[in-house]
């Protein structure tokens, strides 16, 4: 079966407490279910409402574990922080991944934003464009030919070799979690696709079409990067997103019954692949999305 774009579910954060042998079986469910790619959130610990503190399971070690459970579906951070990792340490992660998932891994890459992690983990936060334009710098030839040398401010490999490689010839797929200027320049000349979170475009087609057309805008000569976008479901049930995003009038509400209408407008906008974040994020939620889907399968 075909659709008009890919679809993919991104699993919970911290909306609720996931038992670790639930959270394997929402991806399996979404494997199940027709889906092409199952995404995580590469986040450390979330301060929400109520004085409660809370974080997700490691990002790049739920990856490994859901490439094993699962044959078809591609998988990927939605997307990693080039903050938590060594370059090329992080580039052995993604490469691992890779083998592991024999080749369905897409590295979604990103600056990172949420400043109480960073404080809680130790990590530095100021420049964090700068750290990752250098992080690229030595991710990008390691995951596409395997070795480079790179001296910066920030960051200093010599002579790294990454092996094994990663199953693909050229690497992975890279995906950059951005749609600012400076990241744009940084990720564009070498990225194959660009991403933009739901509350960044107001969940709207008409947003996200702007949004676009900005991104082509400065697109370097030559080049075909894919568009790529997350989408807020909301199911019944719903209690709202807990991590800082945005409900407020600008943003479109997309349920299961128009969802169709909305795919279908985003994939006339140019997007080639979106993650749905449905909201409550479910075993239910998954299952009733994935038949409302079944219009768009030829």
């Amino acid at each position: 079966m075909t659709r008009v774009c890919k679809v993919g579910v991104q699993l919970p954060e911290v909306e609720r407490f996931v038992p670790w042998p639930e959270y394997l079986d929402l991806a399996r469910q979404v494997e199940a279910a027709g889906y092409d790619s199952v995404w995580v959130g590469d986040h450390l610990l979330y301060d929400l409402p109520g004085g409660v503190t809370r974080g997700p399971y490691e990002a790049w070690t739920t990856l490994a574990a859901i490439a094993a459970v699962t044959e078809r579906v591609e998988i990927g951070p939605l997307v990693a922080s080039t903050s938590f990792h060594s370059p090329a340490m992080l580039a052995k992660q993604a490469a691992t991944v890779d083998a592991i998932s024999q080749g369905r891994l897409i590295v979604g890459l990103g600056a990172g934003w949420n400043r109480r992690e960073y404080d809680a983990f130790g990590f530095p936060y100021d420049r964090r464009v700068s750290r990752f334009e250098e992080a690229m710098a030595i991710l990008v030839p390691l995951l596409r030919t395997g070795r480079t040398t790179f001296h910066g401010e920030f960051y200093d490999v010599e002579d790294c070799v990454l092996d094994p490689r990663p199953v693909r010839d050229g690497g992975p797929p890279i995906m950059l979690g951005s749609t600012s200027p400076r990241m744009l320049g940084i990720g564009l000349p070498v990225v194959d696709s660009w991403n933009i979170w739901w509350s960044l475009y107001d969940n709207s087609v008409e947003r996200f079409a702007e949004a676009k057309a900005k991104v082509d805008a400065v697109m370097p000569e030559g080049r075909h990067v894919e568009a790529t976008a997350a989408v807020l479901v909301t199911l019944p049930g719903a209690e709202g997103r807990l991590m800082g995003d945005t409900y407020d009038a600008r943003v479109k509400t997309v349920t299961a019954d128009d969802l169709c209408d909305h795919v279908r407008g985003l994939a006339e906008a140019g997007g080639t692949h979106l993650q749905l974040v449905l909201d409550p994020i479910t075993a239910e939620s998954i299952d009733v999305v994935a038949a409302s889907l079944a219009d768009l399968e030829g």
